[in-house]
């Protein structure tokens, strides 16, 4: 999808603010719900997964199955909100052995487990909206003893608010992100 596209700083495949978010990704709806919503907290529209479990609600991106997302961006960032209720988010990587990969975090995970095709991590959330920062590279050389090529898929479950999902080159700090990506929250009234 990104394969031929020149990547440098941010890739972004999630903007809740955008016309279409969802455009490039697939919706599966069994016991739950996907919807645009004004979160309070921020006071700016958000996208909501929520359902009964984690797999009853999700988005995969690419939309095409047999798609991938060809990110050679080493950094997963993405703007969440804790809904205090079960969460799970997994990526597809490809690395230099040509094989698939995945990374799942989960909130009710408690202990890192490594098998050949899948690493499931615990994920500790603060109250409120999170910045989880992923380093794909560190990730894959850790997990599995060879080197992160490219990210493949990305889908993320119920339940939470999500107000960005992006790819960069290095992590950045405050100062230096531009200005829709950074996530601001209104002043407090005292």
């Amino acid at each position: 999808m990104f394969k031929n596209t020149f990547q440098s700083g941010f890739l972004s495949i999630l903007y809740s603010l955008g016309s279409k978010p969802l455009q490039i990704w697939d919706k599966e709806i069994v016991n739950g719900q996907i919807k645009r919503l004004q979160d309070d907290d921020i006071q700016s529209n958000v996208l909501e997964i929520v359902g009964s479990n984690v797999q009853s609600a999700y988005i995969t991106c690419p939309a095409d199955p047999v798609a991938t997302l060809g990110i050679k961006l080493p950094f997963f960032v993405m703007i969440v909100k804790n809904m205090k209720k079960y969460f799970t988010f997994e990526i597809q990587v490809l690395d230099d052995k040509n094989v698939r990969r995945r990374f799942r975090a989960s909130n009710f995970q408690a202990t890192t487990r490594v098998k050949p095709f899948i690493c499931t991590m615990p994920l500790r959330m603060d109250d409120g909206w999170n910045q989880i920062q992923l380093n794909l590279t560190d990730l894959t050389r850790r997990a599995y003893g060879t080197n992160y090529v490219e990210t493949l898929r990305v889908q993320v479950h119920a339940n939470c608010r999500l107000r960005r999902i992006y790819f960069s080159d290095r992590l950045y700090s405050d100062e230096e992100l531009p200005p829709e990506f950074k996530l601001y929250l209104p002043m407090q009234k005292s």
